[in-house]
């Protein structure tokens, strides 16, 4: 099914509209995170975990 010309522009003007919407919030969020320590052990122990029970678990069947 295709869309027709006025409900693409519609689509795209809501979401030009969307972006300007929430951009202040997004260049705070990422002037955040830039200032914001970095914990890789915090995310990378717990991938590594359930890389490693995955394993376990294709290794037992």
């Amino acid at each position: 099914m295709e869309m027709a010309l006025w409900e693409q522009l519609a689509l795209g003007a809501v979401a030009l509209l969307v972006i300007f919407w929430f951009r202040p919030g997004i260049k705070a969020a990422l002037q955040k995170s830039e200032q914001a320590e970095k914990d890789w052990p915090g995310i990378l122990l717990p991938i590594a975990a359930v890389i490693l029970f995955v394993i376990f678990l294709t290794m037992t069947l």
